[in-house]
């Protein structure tokens, strides 16, 4: 994040819930690196600044209205691009499904996020249809390595590894079958968890 935000998302909600800061500030700082930044980086793929800002004017007039704020409260978040995004077509790293209809609403765990507080930007560069150890896509370009960007971030969520190595966003969704979130976090220095299967639903999510 930047100057003045909070690098970890625990730090970002206690100081949204204290006061020091709004989730509107935290977002636009997001959304501005965003822009300035991921042109170099190769991130994201979708982002959803408008949803992302009335999200954050939700949190702070929870804030504001003395109601109860979630444990992610106004912290800026991205989904691999195979987590259904309400109002934008779920890629899944191919071309074959620009066609679709956009999604009717939130993958579950989405709706998760927001239940907790957590502010959608947008979803994140994945390998076509999750099969992939690299980083690397032939029809939206690679997720490059914010470490060394002349290297591959690995794959297949390497948009979200990336998105948080570069600062974007403190944390961001993935999924993994052999290795998809585990081996972009180990190449750009990040903690990657593959949770226990079966622990976290997958609806609304495009399968392997």
């Amino acid at each position: 994040m930047t100057a003045g935000i909070p690098a970890s998302a625990a730090g970002i909600a206690e100081a949204v819930r204290s006061g020091e800061l709004s989730a509107t500030e935290v977002v636009k700082a997001a959304l501005d690196l965003v822009e300035s930044k991921d042109n170099e980086i190769g991130a994201f793929t979708t982002l959803v600044t408008e949803r992302a800002l009335a999200e954050a004017e939700a949190v702070d007039r929870t804030r504001r209205d003395g109601g109860h704020l979630g444990p992610l409260a106004g912290v800026p978040y991205g989904v691999k691009d195979l987590f259904d995004i309400e109002g934008v077509t779920t890629l899944a790293g191919s071309k074959i499904l620009r066609s679709r209809s956009p999604a009717p609403r939130d993958a579950v765990l989405v709706e998760r996020m927001t239940a907790a507080g957590a502010i959608l930007l947008g979803g994140l560069k994945m390998g076509e249809f999750a099969y992939d150890f690299t980083g690397e896509n032939v029809h939206y370009g690679p997720s490059r390595n914010p470490l060394d960007t002349t290297r591959m971030t690995g794959g297949s969520s390497g948009g979200s590894a990336a998105a948080v190595a570069a600062g974007f966003v403190p944390l961001s969704l993935g999924s993994d079958t052999n290795g998809s979130i585990r081996v972009p976090s180990a190449f750009c220095g990040l903690c990657g968890l593959k949770p226990t299967y079966g622990r976290l639903p997958r609806t609304r999510t495009f399968p392997f």
